[in-house]
């Protein structure tokens, strides 16, 4: 089975191409893209959020056979240390990372958001901010949506 994962067509190996696995795991274990973390496993924590077709995504329930054919990505793709996306100079400069553990989901999901709405409000971003932070960032998250809005709608 073959994925569109960051631009490019990767084969996974058998023992992660089952249909049923969820993205997660084909990611993880079968791409070595370990980027996209493990929280819960049923969809409530958002650790694990990618973009499918340009939509956020929780990897730990989405089949590997509902992705066959769409466009996946990873935080692998959202920046780099030569190019980083608005988002991750805002999450700096707002100091959101504690533990860190959550990051790469909460980054995906607010890309996701700014390149729906690149000039959200609070109540747009707490409606789409749905991952869970036990560091309890939240206002830092806002803060750093809305920096990195304000750089161009959260594009690079």
């Amino acid at each position: 089975m073959e994925l569109k994962v960051n631009g490019q067509s990767m084969a996974l190996p058998e023992h992660a191409s089952d249909p049923a696995m969820p993205l997660l795991w084909a990611l993880r274990d079968g791409l070595h893209l370990t980027g996209t973390k493990f929280g819960c496993g049923v969809a409530a924590c958002g650790a694990c959020t990618v973009h499918v077709d340009g939509q956020a995504a929780r990897a730990c329930v989405t089949p590997l056979g509902s992705v066959q054919g769409k466009a996946i990505t990873t935080i692998e793709a959202l920046g780099s240390a030569e190019h980083p996306h608005a988002l991750q100079l805002a999450w700096l400069a707002e100091q959101v990372p504690q533990c860190g553990y959550c990051q790469s989901g909460m980054l995906m999901a607010a890309a996701a958001l700014l390149a729906k709405n690149p000039k959200p409000t609070d109540a747009d971003i707490d409606a789409a901010m749905t991952n869970l932070c036990r560091c309890g960032t939240y206002p830092r998250v806002r803060r750093a949506i809305q920096q990195a809005a304000a750089l161009g709608g959260g594009k690079r």
